[in-house]
């Protein structure tokens, strides 16, 4: 789940499965009490349908709660209080860095610092479509050390200059869970 609408379609599929909860957030659910497997089988093939799945193995958990953590420091801007990324995860998940990064990349095939960087360029871009904001205030919202920066890891990313994305007339971002 990387979104508010997410959770509340999930809320709703979780209802409809007859499956109590006590909370529902990025990425997660607290049960009141162990569903059936019936009421596990509903919720998962309804989940399906509409382009969800249920993880049940603790590895892809844990690689959720990664994404979970970097979508909301970019995407919310959720203050991490300038500490790295890296000392973020290890104290949000209990655990080593070292052991994160080989799990995500064993996982997912790409780094952490891969993930994340897609995950700037297109927060980026949703600011660069609102043409609210300079370039400047861009780099500095999204804590790059200059514009030159963000310039050089936008081209990289997607072929194109913060600019020339600007000046396109179509939308070229993509979902968040989809980065």
């Amino acid at each position: 789940m990387v979104c508010d609408r997410c959770i509340l379609v999930i809320k709703e599929q979780l209802d409809k499965a007859g499956i109590e909860y006590n909370s529902v957030s990025l990425g997660e659910v607290q049960l009141n009490n162990e569903p059936t497997p019936e009421q596990l089988n509903n919720l998962n093939n309804n989940l399906t349908a509409i382009g969800f799945e249920l993880l049940d193995d603790k590895k892809e958990k844990l690689v959720e709660k990664i994404k979970n953590i970097i979508i909301s420091l970019i995407h919310r801007n959720e203050d991490g209080n300038n500490k790295k990324l890296s000392a973020i995860l290890e104290e949000r998940l209990q655990l080593d860095y070292h052991y994160l990064s080989n799990l995500f990349s064993a996982t997912e095939g790409s780094t952490i610092e891969k993930y994340t960087i897609r995950q700037r360029i297109e927060r980026v871009k949703e600011l660069l479509t609102y043409n609210e904001l300079s370039l400047s205030e861009i780099a500095c919202q999204m804590e790059y050390s200059s514009v030159q920066h963000l310039s050089q890891q936008f081209k990289k990313e997607t072929g194109l200059t913060p600019t020339q994305f600007r000046e396109l007339k179509e939308n070229t971002r993509k979902p968040i869970d989809k980065v």
